[in-house]
């Protein structure tokens, strides 16, 4: 029983994580859309100066990016969140009830991995070389430290209960 208690909290902490830094996107959007408008105009790319993909400059381009990936953030977060509490309501039932109740709860989880190894991982460092600068690096760092834990808990809250 302890188990099960320990997939309902790491889904609901991831659907937290996401939740979190969707709001804090939002919160700082004129930040947030100049980080993006600096990763997808390639500024200051100075040890892969040309890419196979060109430069983003369109002003309606970058905030249809943004928009995605906070789109995402935020349907991670609401589908982890659901699928916690699906869980949270299946604790006390037989083991294929509850491995039934998961399937939201992955569903976040995966959506969670799109976004951070998918659209940073690789659009924003393979396709745009965002490792390039401070900016893009750190940004690309956090994303695999998010892309990790999203990965983790699909892992984890995906293996059967017995």
């Amino acid at each position: 029983m302890a188990i099960r208690y320990l997939k309902i909290a790491f889904a609901a902490l991831i659907s937290l994580m996401c939740l979190i830094y969707a709001a804090q996107n939002i919160t700082n959007l004129n930040a947030c859309y100049q980080a993006f408008a600096y990763v997808l105009g390639g500024a200051d790319h100075t040890i892969y100066p040309d890419s196979i993909f060109p430069a983003i400059q369109s002003p309606i381009l970058i905030w249809l990016a943004l928009g995605v990936v906070v789109s995402l953030e935020l349907i991670a977060g609401i589908f982890t969140a659901m699928g916690t509490w699906q869980m949270w309501r299946s604790r006390k039932a037989s083991a294929v009830e509850f491995n039934g109740a998961k399937s939201t709860a992955l569903l976040g989880c995966g959506i969670g991995i799109v976004v951070w190894m998918g659209l940073f991982g690789v659009f924003g460092g393979a396709a745009f070389q965002m490792w390039q600068t401070e900016i893009g690096g750190n940004s690309l760092g956090d994303a695999f430290h998010f892309f990790v834990a999203c990965a983790l808990v699909f892992i984890i809250v995906n293996h059967s209960d017995g």
